[in-house]
């Protein structure tokens, strides 16, 4: 079968299977809602389709490929690593990496994922080491854009707006442009 080994089968098999389950899963608490087109499972089973997606295209790459490490490809090596932190710099950066999305997660409430979202982002990719302002700039609209197209436009899933001023006033803004975008494609 390709160039496959048992273990890959077995990874890949499990992976199909995370999939069939939440799917079927999914049909407990599939029901309307008002303001949301796809119901209370839209978006679970848009994340499910990305993640079979993503394991057929695992699969496909296996199967042409196997799973011997590339020569050339950054990222990927036999040696193993060596993380060592010898200082506190490295220890806090760790420790911001994995506490960064708790702080976002208690922001989203009076900050509003639409304010939030941006320096969520733009933090995150300063902690992980990019330094070009350019970048940092460019990656963090592109994200945050296919962000908003993807919970905005294309699931129409309620996110939070927030609650403090100016922030809630910015989601009103997007959300108001958003109901515009609607009525304009409706016609």
């Amino acid at each position: 079968m390709g160039k496959l080994n048992f273990s890959s089968i077995v990874e890949l098999l499990a992976w199909f299977s995370i999939v069939i389950i939440f799917f079927v899963f999914s049909f407990e608490f599939d029901q309307e809602i008002e303001i949301y087109i796809f119901g209370a499972s839209g978006w679970p089973r848009a994340i499910l389709l990305l993640l079979l997606l993503t394991t057929i295209g695992n699969f496909y790459h296996l199967y042409k490929n196997g799973s011997e490490v590339q020569k050339g490809r950054v990222g990927i090596s036999d040696d193993e690593e060596n993380i060592k932190y010898d200082n506190i710099k490295d220890l806090l950066k760790s420790g911001l990496v994995l506490l960064l999305p708790f702080i976002f997660a208690l922001l989203l409430k009076p900050v509003g994922f639409y304010s939030a979202t941006p320096f969520f982002i733009v933090f995150l990719i300063i902690l992980l080491g990019e330094k070009k302002l350019l970048n940092i700039i460019f990656t963090t609209i592109l994200i945050y854009f296919i962000l908003i197209c993807l919970f905005m436009v294309i699931l129409k899933a309620p996110l939070p707006q927030g609650n403090v001023s100016p922030f809630y006033d910015f989601s009103g803004f997007l959300l108001k442009l958003n109901t515009q975008f609607h009525t304009f494609i409706s016609k």
